[in-house]
C-alpha cells in the first residue's frame, strides 16, 4: 500500500486531497495534472484503500491508513516475538525489514544487535568462512565488520578457517 505513494503523481494526488481538495477538478487544479493523470491516480490510491470517494468527493482512508500503519509497524514484530522492551527497542531503532540500517557505537546496544544476528548461528554447528559470509550478508552488506564483532565479542569461534556459535542468548 505505502508503495502506491512512491509514484510522483500518485503522492501529489494524495497530498492535495490529504489538504482538503475534494473534487476531481479541485485536485486537477492543485496538482497540475492532467484531468486523466488525475483520475488514474485516484483510481489506484482508491484501489489501495488510500483516498475513498462519497458523493464525488474524496477524502484520506484515516481507517485504512491506520490499520496499514499497523500492521507494518517494526514494533510489532519484535513485541509478538516476545522480547524484552528493552531489546525490542534497541531492534527497532537499528533493524529495518530485518536487515542493519547501522551497526551500534554503544556497545550495550551493538551487544544486543549482536545476540540476534547470532541466532542465525545453530548451535554445534560448524561453518565455513564462505557461508558465515553469506548469512551476514543476508543481515548487513559490510558482512566482514559484523563477522568481526561477533568474534570480537565472543558470539562465534574459528579455527582453521572454520567458525561456530559459542555465546550468545539462545530460544529453548
Amino acid at each position: 500500500m505505502w508503495g502506491l505513494l512512491a509514484d510522483e503523481q500518485r503522492l501529489r494526488v494524495f497530498g492535495a486531497v490529504a489538504l482538503g481538495v475534494g473534487s476531481v477538478e479541485e485536485v486537477r487544479d492543485a496538482t497540475g495534472l492532467s484531468a486523466r493523470e488525475v483520475m488514474a491516480a485516484l483510481a489506484k490510491l482508491e484501489a489501495g484503500g488510500v483516498l475513498r470517494v462519497v458523493d464525488d468527493v474524496w477524502s484520506v482512508d484515516r481507517a485504512s491508513l491506520r490499520r496499514h500503519a499497523q500492521e507494518a509497524s517494526p514494533s510489532s514484530s519484535h513485541e509478538e516475538e516476545g522480547l524484552e522492551p528493552r531489546v525490542a527497542v534497541v531492534l527497532r531503532a537499528f533493524l529495518r525489514d530485518g536487515r542493519l540500517v547501522s551497526v551500534p557505537t554503544l556497545r550495550a546496544k551493538r551487544l544486543v544487535v549482536l545476540d540476534h544476528v547470532a541466532k542465525v548461528f545453530e548451535l554445534g554447528v560448524r561453518y565455513p568462512e564462505r557461508e558465515v559470509d553469506a548469512l551476514l550478508r543476508a543481515f548487513y552488506d559490510d558482512y566482514v565488520t559484523l563477522r568481526r564483532y561477533l568474534v570480537d565479542e565472543d558470539f562465534l569461534s574459528r579455527s582453521e578457517g572454520l567458525y561456530w556459535r559459542s555465546g550468545g542468548s539462545f530460544d529453548l
